[in-house]
């Protein structure tokens, strides 16, 4: 065992660092930014931003029918290339829609949630992020870890740019600066999405698939639509309901609040997670494929991951939110409630995030399903409980626990996953 491990640890490592590495510049980047950023705009634009990507977030589920994650596990390169160029062409047309409801709406009717100012970036920033994760995904498939790090970080460097220019001073009283959080974020991923298509079209993926083939390709990875998506995008609006639902009713300053308080526990572990569950996905998904053990790679990666993760949240609960005061100002040592509420799950969503992949790699996307219907009903009654009382801070606590019990309920059914294809195949 020894031996095999020595050959696996050295090439996981070895891609792992990439992909982490590049993904904490990335965030690293858009961090440090926000010592600048918070002094630059209110609570409230930090509020009005956050409901924009709110959208994002919902919409870019639907653009390419979650067909992106077929392409890791597709058989062979051609299907790769048939399945992505489907997506693709999902992502183009869902886009369109969007951007002609957005004019319809912006102009007919001034009094929706389309009149904001950021209404008309929403098609071209789905747009971006489709097409992104469809590039990512065939570059990930071909294991150029590099190439994905290296966009990561010419789209945070590149968005950060924009936003500290559309927010500087001279700007304030302008459309621009009321801008300048959306702009630059649609603006960075445009630039991440140059490097990524250049990388794309190094690859030996060949390039006369047909209709038929993508047809095919769409049929036998139905799932992915059926199941992926719609439990995708239930999981995407429940954990975006404090932006699309709450910011109706409370202050926009209490919504900017909380969001950097999401902002700050959920962007380091974004940079561990987007890395080790493309890793982790690729591995175990050659491994399924070839009837080989997946166990000792999964359990140290879990056993790992905690002798890390544990000692930092606890420092992070208790001392949290006098560095949240120092680093950003004042006016936002209010966030510090919010980040105690969050750390238990974002803790425990460490690691069933990473582990997510395993409903694809098994074929079990109805039974996830199941779980974020769960999710999504003790969500509602979190937000329900917090308008009727007129309570901010309540809805995020019980938003926060319902987050952390589902997370674990999953984090048992991947392993359970686990425990059934060992005793099964190997």
């Amino acid at each position: 065992m020894g031996g095999k491990w020595d050959i696996f640890k050295s090439r996981f490592v070895k891609d792992g660092m990439a992909l982490v590495g590049g993904n904490a510049w990335a965030q690293g980047i858009a961090f440090a930014a926000y010592l600048v950023l918070t002094r630059l705009y209110t609570p409230e634009d930090f509020g009005l931003y956050n409901i924009f990507y709110s959208y994002i977030d919902v919409l870019i589920i639907v653009s390419t029918f979650k067909y992106e994650m077929a392409v890791v596990v597709a058989d062979n390169d051609r299907e790769a290339a048939a399945v992505s160029r489907l997506a693709l062409r999902i992502n183009t047309a869902v886009s369109l829609l969007l951007l002609t409801v957005s004019l319809v709406c912006y102009f007919l009717f001034p009094f929706s949630v389309f009149n904001y100012s950021f209404s008309l970036l929403i098609a071209p920033m789905v747009f971006f992020c489709g097409t992104s994760r469809v590039y990512t995904a065939l570059i990930n498939r071909f294991r150029r870890f590099r190439q994905i790090a290296l966009s990561e970080v010419t789209g945070a460097t590149c968005g950060v740019l924009a936003k500290v220019l559309l927010g500087l001073p001279r700007l304030a009283t302008t459309a621009w600066h009321s801008l300048g959080l959306s702009l630059g974020t649609v603006l960075g991923r445009a630039a991440a999405n140059i490097n990524l298509l250049l990388c794309r079209r190094r690859l030996a993926l060949p390039s006369d698939t047909t209709a038929e083939e993508r047809r095919a390709a769409g049929r036998k990875f139905r799932n992915f639509p059926l199941f992926t998506m719609p439990k995708d995008l239930i999981n995407s609006f429940s954990y975006n309901l404090p932006f699309l639902w709450l910011a109706l009713y409370f202050d926009k300053a209490e919504v900017g609040l909380f969001a950097l308080a999401l902002t700050c526990t959920f962007r380091p572990v974004n940079v561990f997670n987007s890395a080790f569950e493309r890793l982790m996905y690729v591995r175990v998904a050659e491994k399924v494929r070839a009837h080989q053990t997946i166990r000792a790679d999964i359990v140290r990666f879990f056993k790992y991951v905690n002798i890390v993760a544990l000692p930092l949240f606890v420092a992070a609960f208790f001392w949290g939110d006098s560095l949240l005061g120092f680093l950003f100002g004042g006016r936002w040592a209010d966030s510090g409630y919010y980040l105690r509420c969050l750390l238990p799950w974002v803790y425990v969503m460490l690691t069933s995030s990473s582990l997510m992949f395993m409903s694809s790699v098994f074929g079990r996307q109805r039974t996830e399903f199941g779980f974020y219907l769960v999710l999504l009903l003790l969500r509602v009654v979190a937000v329900v409980v917090g308008i009727c009382s007129g309570n901010f801070r309540l809805a995020i606590l019980l938003f926060s626990m319902a987050g952390m019990a589902v997370s674990a309920a999953l984090l048992v059914w991947y392993f359970r996953l686990m425990a059934h294809y060992e005793n099964k195949e190997v």
